[in-house]
């Protein structure tokens, strides 16, 4: 039989110069202001562990004047019994280098990384429900000799061979999931296959059913071209790529309509017959999402072993430790992380 009760968030340190600190300190800080205590009772206001130096977390504190006691403690299921006292925070390997906000240096690339391994390591061992990432700083690390394109590719090395991530950003009005994602606009028609929106689709719903409990989710497939390629006449990549996708997908027995044109899928009554929108190209997902709820949204990834979500907001160097960093998208991913804990814990014990 499952274990009934879920278990403390493991959040990681992100670059210690960017915002990633002050925000643990807030959120912590968020929970106490709303009076709410953490519970192991359903997914609500999980509590949550920073997995970082402490001495870099009471710097911050320090530095921004906050009222926040930092508790290290030497064990994660030492969370609970301490949140309410203060942000308790999992040691991790330190190496002593000084942290100043506003720099990101490679000489904190090993602590960077220590705390995503740590994460991902305590929440497959099932002692952390789940991994909610602070924003890291690429290129440091990259001076440091990380060899992966971001983070999710990080991760998706972490949870072994065979992982197809799947990067899905949702707030409170829209899900979407960009089918290609960091590459040049020029390079999509090449990289966008029928096999892909395959793959990813039934990853999608697959997760969607898992960890957010939809019973047979509702998928709506964007067109590439303008107005959906208007039957060959702007593009022939619905013709040839996406349709056939969709057709195969329906036969599979998967809720899938398009291919869609983007420019009328995203408005309020579109977005009702749908749960989720894949899209061809980044910014085609992005920017709906982004421009409905800015400071709500949440980075998603799906298809992992374990769960994992995401601020979605980069290390915002220019104004780390000044104290104006907005909370809202951190105490978000939180919210969603011990949600779909809860969820795929339900449905573990379920089929037990």
């Amino acid at each position: 039989m499952a274990n009934l009760q879920p278990q403390p968030l493991a959040m990681t340190l992100g670059d210690p110069g960017g915002i990633g600190p002050e925000l643990a300190l807030k959120s912590w800080q968020a929970y106490q202001i709303a009076g709410k205590k953490p519970s192991h009772q359903g997914s609500d206001m999980l509590p949550f562990c920073l997995l970082a130096p402490a001495r870099i977390i009471a710097q911050y504190a320090n530095v921004l004047s906050y009222n926040v006691p930092i508790i290290p403690i030497r064990d994660i299921n030492e969370t609970a019994e301490n949140f309410a006292k203060g942000l308790p925070v999992l040691e991790i390997t330190d190496n002593g280098a000084p942290v100043t906000p506003g720099v990101a240096s490679a000489s904190t690339a090993a602590m960077v990384i220590d705390s995503i391994t740590t994460a991902v390591a305590l929440t497959r061992q099932g002692v952390a429900s789940a991994v909610v990432t602070n924003p890291i700083q690429k290129s440091a690390l990259y001076q440091a000799g990380f060899s992966h394109p971001g983070h999710t590719e990080f991760l998706a090395e972490l949870a072994g061979p065979g992982t197809l991530p799947v990067m899905m950003l949702a707030n409170s009005k829209l899900r979407v999931v960009p089918m290609t994602i960091h590459i040049a606009l020029s390079q999509v028609q090449s990289v966008l296959t029928t096999d892909l929106i395959i793959a990813l689709t039934r990853i999608t719903a697959r997760d969607l059913t898992r960890d957010f409990g939809l019973a047979k989710p509702r998928v709506a497939i964007a067109g590439l071209n303008p107005h959906a390629g208007e039957d060959g006449a702007m593009g022939t990549e619905e013709q040839t790529i996406i349709a056939p996708a969709i057709k195969q997908l329906q036969a599979e027995g998967y809720n899938v309509v398009g291919p869609l044109p983007a420019d009328t899928m995203f408005h309020e009554e579109a977005r009702a017959d749908y749960d989720v929108a894949l899209c061809p190209y980044h910014d085609q997902a992005l920017i709906p999402v982004k421009t409905l709820d800015f400071h709500g949204g949440v980075n998603v990834t799906l298809g992992l072993p374990f769960v994992r979500t995401s601020p979605d907001h980069g290390t915002a160097l220019n104004i780390a430790g000044k104290g104006v960093a907005r909370v809202d998208s951190l105490m978000a991913a939180l919210k969603m992380a011990g949600d779909m804990a809860h969820n795929r814990l339900s449905m573990d014990i379920k089929h037990d």
